[in-house]
């Protein structure tokens, strides 16, 4: 069960995650109590329309809650029952444009995000595999053995089965030992051998298990680039747009595989205009620079921050930090203020120990975002996600810095000279007379954060 409303789907500023859906594994022997579930199931997708999570992003957003219209999709899921567990063998999500392009990888080539098992993976933000699909060999996130092992995925979602499931309508998550029990893992995954340091496509010898969709990608075992550049063509030519398509496979046993096209929705765009000019301001002057920035154009009268001082940053705190940004958001959207917001580690991450595991409503009244790797961990935008959606859909600046890899900086130092007009454990709310400069050049995915003048 899935919501379809008027403005989740609009072309022009869609957004995604934040009505509830609901997965029921239908298998009760009583048929009374299946329709009960249903029902409930129903009338819970409606009733988020009114959460806090839908009131945050209208809060913060261009919409109004009033202007809403809604149906409710039931869908049939694509997938196999596997002992106590029902999922397909991948699932995943598809852009026809991607804002991040790489050498030799063009913005209409597009990018593809996939997961063993359900696409929650994917969604949620969580490692997952990225690939173009017309350059599905160049795979930069596994370039080394140690980006390997660092950006692999590592467990799955599944729905559980049974008579137990009665009171489940959402995906639970699994090892990878479970799918190679069930015999899904060897056809995304492979092997690392910790006496050879190297990874090994297959899952025939001893070691630890990775998704890295090599029998799939490099050995043909099923033509996903081929089929999701096909899809994503017709689509965008069909819709006069770029688009985003969800998407499942599943390999039953004595059957062809199954592709299903679970969702086809509109990209947010970005906002267009003439070039910002980032060269003009002197190196001193910049509170952030990045060469791996989305969004396009300045963004004027921020005259507020909030942020996680990396001096402070405790990464097994992380929820206690997410609830501290939150009230800060809270606090300004009442007071109709944007901010610029900067922390460390990647926002929205499904991981509270790679970054900060805000859910949008938590920060939707940010202008810009700045996030910012630390010393073990590069941060890269997660495509994927919902998350993402929503800063495309929302316009929002988003600019990500690694400087321990010379990819831009943010002076932490200036930051913390500040002072503040509210503090707490991590979390410091800087208010300035002055606005701050935000220029973004999209075309060049390189943005700048002036000081305020003064500064």
């Amino acid at each position: 069960m899935r919501s379809s409303s008027l403005l989740e789907d609009s072309q022009y500023q869609p957004f995604a995650g934040i009505y509830a859906t609901y997965m029921l594994p239908n298998d009760h022997v009583r048929l009374d109590v299946r329709l009960r579930q249903l029902l409930t199931a129903i009338k819970r997708v409606y009733g988020s329309t009114f959460s806090r999570v839908a009131k945050g992003y209208f809060t913060g957003g261009p919409y109004r809650l009033e202007e809403e219209k809604m149906a409710v999709i039931l869908q049939r899921l694509v997938g196999a029952a596997h002992g106590p567990r029902f999922y397909p063998d991948f699932a995943g999500v598809a852009r026809s444009h991607n804002y991040y392009p790489l050498a030799p990888m063009r913005s209409e080539d597009g990018i593809a995000a996939v997961a063993l098992g359900l696409g929650e993976t994917v969604v949620s933000g969580a490692p997952c595999f990225r690939f173009c699909p017309r350059y599905p060999r160049h795979i930069v996130q596994f370039s080394s053995v140690a980006d390997t092992l660092a950006n692999a995925q590592r467990e799955f979602y599944a729905l559980e089965l049974g008579q137990d499931s009665s009171s489940r309508s959402l995906p639970a998550s699994f090892q990878l030992t479970a799918a190679e029990e069930d015999g899904t893992l060897a056809r995304v995954g492979s092997t690392y051998s910790s006496e050879n340091d190297a990874v090994y496509d297959g899952v025939s010898r001893p070691g630890v298990r990775l998704v890295t969709f090599a029998p799939v990608l490099k050995h043909n075992l099923f033509p996903l680039a081929e089929l999701l550049d096909a899809l994503l063509g017709a689509a965008a030519r069909a819709t006069g747009t770029p688009v985003e398509i969800e998407f499942a496979v599943s390999f039953a046993r004595g059957a062809p595989p199954e592709c299903g096209v679970l969702q086809l929705r509109p990209l947010g765009r970005i906002r267009e205009g003439p070039d910002a000019d980032i060269s003009a301001i002197a190196r001193e002057r910049l509170v952030c620079e990045s060469r791996n920035v989305l969004g396009h154009g300045a963004i004027a009268d921020v005259r507020d921050v909030v942020v996680v001082d990396m001096n402070r940053f405790d990464r097994t705190r992380t929820h206690e930090i997410a609830h501290m940004v939150a009230q800060c958001n809270a606090d300004l959207l009442a007071a109709r203020r944007g901010y610029l917001l900067i922390g460390v580690g990647r926002w929205g991450s499904a991981d509270p120990l790679l970054g900060i595991p805000v859910t949008w409503d938590q920060i939707a009244g940010a202008r810009a975002i700045v996030e910012a790797g630390f010393a073990d961990f590069r941060v890269t935008p997660s495509q994927g996600s919902h998350f993402f959606q929503n800063l495309t859909a929302g316009n929002v600046g988003y600019f990500t810095v690694n400087p321990d890899v010379g990819e831009g900086f943010v002076d932490w130092s200036w930051l913390a000279a500040q002072p503040a007009v509210s503090e707490t454990e991590f979390v410091r709310h800087l208010r300035f007379e002055q606005p701050f400069d935000i220029a973004i050049n999209g075309r060049a995915h390189a943005g700048i954060v002036a000081k305020p003048a003064g500064g």
